[in-house]
């Protein structure tokens, strides 16, 4: 063997040495160092993760009875993300599970595409990454077959989950109040694990308003996994780890269910007897609270919706169906969201106002059927006279013209159109003192403010809409011009004024606040709180729904105490004599033919009706009541948006459902004894949410 090929395998022998040593080296780090992670790695290939939804408290009423619950039912689910890894990338799949459910490929897809401005609904808004239902109700038969042919239907399951359910009668009772779920959404998860917060998977459902979302995290209980092993077709031969999930508490409220039907039932009633006299009544809403603690007993809202609508996905129709003008816009609750003058029930703020502003609470006013505000007439209803009066007659007939008197004088102090440094404005001060302007801080979200309109808000609004204004009274309303000149003409002359000078406190202002008309906004439950802060004697109360959390095995978790109630800053004695004028208003006053053949021997009641002017449209409707009138218990407010006199359809709708709590005019009492609860009710459950 001569020198060179001498050399060559020595090369070579030193090459495939390096070789080995580089393979053996190269076993060691993987069978050594990185042993542990490679094991788990293949055990993955074996297994798979599944995450195990957590059952969904329940929302009961007072007594124990399911607002919501869930039922058990075979959900038919499919992975995106399965699907996207398959050659013809799930058509396939969808095909032959479209024929097996009963529907096409083409509904299928529109249900699992994602939601986005540009995607309309059905679509998914949860996260891309988990399972998406597309039916709630499949045949055990065809729930089975896809379970056992998974080579078939890969990336599809079928399980049995827990789905929301709304009982029957009240079905569509409280819905606002009550909220709806929807998919958590991928931002939302990354959210929650950046803030380290548990208890949230991808398969989860949240709640988007109302209680379902306020007290989310108490019913949604904690889900579990189950870690199954699989065979290279991805079926399921056995169970390697398992941890049950914890289910959710249960929500008791201070709602009655019986009392809600009952709102409910009025208010649509109502409804229907504006449109038979002409009025065009579109919304409405009722409050039913204690008065001693602010438990609200019954929050009702028309339009309303039955909320069974978000159960298996909901089409674009039907979502814009819910916030659309077309169909009244039945998912805000008119009753904490909706914002409307007060007419007349407004007197009880505004006549502790002029109080504070040193009128005489034992004095005798003039009450004629007009009165000059500046140079404009300001009148009674119907430009009735009532002559001379104290005030609690004056609260009695809803004399507006003593109001005017109290409002305009206040504002010639202040300094008139050239208000001094530091006007009083004693009304407006006194108003706020009521609550008025601010939420009441009830537990469901989206609570409106109202508006108590002052000199600030005037400018204020006057520099947002002065461009508009002045631009009006420039060129004026062709199109208005055309259809209605002479309303064209008044309009024109508004702009004109607004724009000039619009930032002004006129005495006009001042006079419509005093009798709750002009540009202040309050919501239903607003006024019932301040009626009931009359009752109670001056406690502010602090409107609440939910009492306690009760866990699946019937023990408290925890209870939902209501906030310490303020007290109104207005004399106790001057509180009495409202509450001693109110209760002559269904009997002698503005709501006795209302209440004509009501027996007050068994339940006497307090009340106000209020009338208020909206231009363009026909009158809003009020009766705000408490009872019973020596003891109180309740307040009971309705409100009918364009429905007339509040005593010709407020007033008889809140007798209809103080008849229905006590079981008057023939009628099943919905409370006993007109009482609610003294503790809670004690529960036992058999199956998923459902009581035994």
């Amino acid at each position: 063997m001569n020198s060179r090929t001498h050399f060559r395998l020595v090369v070579l022998y030193v090459l495939v040495g390096a070789m080995l040593l580089v393979l053996m080296g190269r076993l060691w780090s993987m069978q050594v160092l990185s042993g542990a992670h490679y094991r788990e790695v293949a055990a993955e290939n074996r297994t798979r993760d599944i995450v195990v939804p957590a059952v969904r408290g329940m929302i009961l009423d007072g007594m124990g009875r399911p607002l919501v619950r869930n039922r058990t039912a075979l959900v038919v689910s499919v992975d995106r993300t399965s699907l996207s890894r398959q050659k013809d990338k799930g058509r396939g799949v969808l095909a032959r599970l479209a024929a097996t459910l009963g529907t096409t490929t083409a509904e299928l897809e529109k249900k699992i595409r994602l939601c986005s401005p540009t995607v309309k609904r059905p679509c998914w808004p949860g996260s891309p990454y988990q399972p998406i239902p597309v039916e709630d109700r499949v045949d055990p038969k065809r729930a089975l077959q896809i379970m056992e042919r998974q080579e078939e239907y890969p990336g599809v399951t079928a399980a049995v989950q827990a789905v929301r359910e709304y009982p029957e009668p009240e079905g569509a009772g409280a819905a606002q109040a009550l909220g709806y779920l929807q998919p958590i959404t991928q931002d939302e998860l990354d959210k929650r694990k950046g803030l380290k917060v548990t208890g949230y998977s991808g398969v989860d459902l949240i709640g988007r308003d109302g209680l379902e979302a306020v007290y989310d995290g108490d019913l949604r209980g904690v889900p579990g996994f189950r870690k199954v092993l699989v065979d290279s077709q991805g079926r399921v031969t056995g169970t390697a780890q398992e941890k049950a999930p914890v289910a959710g508490g249960n929500l008791v409220t201070s709602i009655d269910a019986k009392v809600q039907e009952a709102a409910e039932k009025a208010l649509e009633n109502g409804v229907k007897a504006a449109h038979s006299r002409g009025n065009k009544a579109d919304s409405a809403a009722a409050v039913v609270m204690d008065v001693q603690n602010g438990r609200v007993v019954a929050l009702a809202s028309y339009p309303t919706y039955n909320p069974t609508i978000w159960t298996g996905g909901i089409s674009e129709d039907e979502y814009e169906g819910l916030l659309g003008k077309k169909k009244g816009e039945p998912l805000i609750s008119r009753a904490t969201q909706g914002q409307f003058a007060p007419g007349s029930t407004f007197k009880i703020a505004t006549l502790t106002g002029a109080l504070s502003d040193g009128y005489d609470l034992h004095g005798t006013y003039d009450c004629p059927g007009s009165f000059m505000v500046g140079s404009r007439a300001f009148r009674n209803f119907e430009g009735q006279g009532h002559g001379s009066m104290n005030l609690h007659r004056a609260l009695v007939v809803s004399c507006d013209t003593i109001f005017y008197k109290f409002a305009y004088e206040a504002w010639l102090r202040d300094g008139a159109m050239k208000p001094k440094k530091n006007p009083s404005d004693p009304m407006v001060k006194m108003i706020r003192k009521w609550g008025f302007g601010s939420r009441t801080g009830i537990d469901v979200p989206g609570e409106a403010t109202g508006r108590i309109p002052d000199r600030t808000w005037k400018r204020d609004y006057w520099n947002a809409t002065k461009k508009a204004d002045c631009k009006a009274a420039k060129e004026g309303y062709p199109d208005l011009e055309r259809k209605d000149p002479s309303r064209a003409a008044y309009v024109k002359s508004i702009a004109k004024e607004n724009c000039l000078e619009g930032f002004a406190w006129r005495a006009g202002d001042a006079a419509n606040l005093a009798i709750g008309q002009g540009d202040m906004l309050i919501t239903p439950l607003q006024l019932a709180r301040a009626y009931a802060t009359v009752a109670n004697g001056g406690r502010m109360v602090v409107p609440r729904i939910a009492q306690a959390v009760v866990r699946p095995d019937g023990s408290v978790a925890r209870r939902v105490e209501t906030p310490k109630a303020p007290r109104l800053p207005v004399d106790p004695k001057v509180l009495k004599y409202i509450r001693d004028a109110l209760a002559e208003v269904p009997t002698k006053g503005t709501a006795r033919g209302a209440f004509t053949g009501f027996d007050f021997k068994k339940l006497a009641l307090a009340g106000k009706t209020g009338t208020a002017e909206v231009y363009g449209k026909d009158d809003t409707s009020w009766f705000a009541s408490y009872g019973p009138a020596k003891k109180p218990r309740f307040a009971v407010v309705v409100m009918f948006s364009q429905g007339g006199t509040g005593g010709g359809l407020a007033a008889p709708a809140v007798r209809e459902i103080w008849e229905s709590m006590y079981g008057l005019a023939g009628k099943k009492p919905a409370l006993k004894d007109g009482k609610l609860p003294a503790t809670l009710p004690k529960l036992r459950y058999g199956g998923i949410g459902a009581p035994s």
